[in-house]
């Protein structure tokens, strides 16, 4: 049996297995995948032709510096870093930060830690990219879970001093991929304290932090230059997909610990993806422009208090703290999400396949996640018809 084999199955694979051979009863509306429908910022397709001579030529692992400054300004801005980010030493581009999540495991986890196989935290439910970054890379996955109880958080200090001990990396979402959770400053101080008690990375995905109705979600950068100005043990993931509605653009970066990054330099010189100049130079117009974020931010804003106002009472509904997804509590996952096709064309992801089975069960068995990507009036009829069958 190779690592191949032990990889997780695609939670997407698993719900077309689920409702293979089921007609929908009504016009389909896609709920399932975080794919965001708004408008590509104005300014993309004016770059894009500018610089298409530049699809000729091969791009540099790190980027243009012009990236890189656009990065580290936006980084600045929004985490109040003052002077403690380097473009050049803090920053690498990546094509998509799925990518980078799955690279940083290579060069953070060794082959052994205390003469041991090496552990990765997970929380659970959770992206399933990092399983697969943990199982490729030959470390043992602890999935730790994040219920209501515990705020939708992982309590990774829970874990017994074994685990840890062993621990060798911790991915740890914010706002959270599905429940819309957001790590606050005791959280992330909590981690770090860990962290360095136990010497292990922190792999800290923040790539739905733009989308919120309220207060903007910390970062791990601004804590952790409290106790490690050069965010040691650290790498944030950060991607335009979600903030700028560019899924297709696979642009994102990761920032962080200097040695870090210079070893996942060198290892994308050899195995990753480089970034073409023309999406780097859509990006770093992206970066450096809120404009359009706030724009993108205020018609999620809309459609969430749409849902608020139509199922507010019903499915445990909590508004999330970051991201655009509800995670509704509807008894039993699989079956509601089969009955919502089934009776309303409306496909969701059951919350089961996110997540993964340990001592205590499968804390996405009860829940569907629910992308709110459409447009606004699609969105209205969408949660209609899931009120009216659920």
């Amino acid at each position: 049996m190779s690592r191949f084999d032990a990889l997780p199955l695609s939670p997407f694979t698993r719900l077309n297995t689920q409702l293979e051979g089921i007609p929908p009863g009504l016009p389909p509306i896609n709920m399932h995948v975080g794919e965001p429908q708004h408008a590509v910022p104005h300014f993309v397709g004016e770059i894009l032709a500018k610089h298409t001579a530049e699809f000729g030529r091969y791009p540099p692992i790190i980027g243009p510096e012009s990236l890189r400054r656009s990065i580290a300004a936006w980084l600045t801005r929004r985490y109040q870093l003052g002077t403690f980010i380097d473009p050049g030493r803090h920053i690498l581009p990546l094509a998509g930060t799925r990518e980078g999540l799955f690279s940083a495991a290579f060069v953070t986890i060794p082959e052994e830690k205390r003469g041991r196989k090496p552990v990765v935290l997970i929380p659970n439910p959770f992206y399933q990219c990092y399983a697969a970054a943990a199982l490729c890379a030959g470390a043992e996955p602890v999935y730790v879970n994040a219920t209501r109880e515990s705020n939708f958080l992982p309590d990774f200090a829970s874990l017994s001093p074994d685990i840890l001990a062993r621990t060798a990396a911790v991915y740890m979402c914010s706002p959270s991929n599905p429940e819309g959770a957001a790590a606050n400053t005791q959280f992330w101080t909590r981690l770090f304290e860990l962290a360095d008690e136990y010497d292990f990375t922190v792999l800290a995905d923040e790539c739905y932090c733009e989308i919120y109705t309220t207060t903007p979600p910390i970062g791990a950068l601004t804590i952790r230059t409290q106790s490690a100005p050069g965010f040691n043990r650290l790498l944030v993931f950060h991607s335009l997909s979600k903030r700028s509605s560019l899924a297709g653009l696979r642009s994102g970066f990761v920032a962080g610990d200097e040695k870090l990054i210079a070893r996942l330099r060198e290892f994308r010189n050899v195995t990753g993806p480089q970034l073409p100049l023309p999406i780097a130079a859509v990006s770093t117009a992206a970066w450096s422009d809120e404009i359009h974020v706030e724009e993108n931010r205020a018609l999620y804003a809309a459609k969430f208090e749409l849902a608020r106002n139509k199922l507010s009472n019903r499915f445990g509904f909590r508004l999330p703290a970051g991201g655009f997804f509800l995670w509704l509590n509807v008894g039993d996952g699989v079956n509601a999400a089969t009955r919502l096709w089934q009776e309303g064309g409306i496909k969701v992801l059951p919350g089961e396949y996110l997540a993964r089975k340990i001592a205590d069960g499968n804390p996405g068995k009860p829940f569907i996640r629910v992308a709110l990507v459409n447009d606004f009036a699609t969105t209205s009829e969408a949660l209609d018809r899931l009120a009216r069958i659920l």
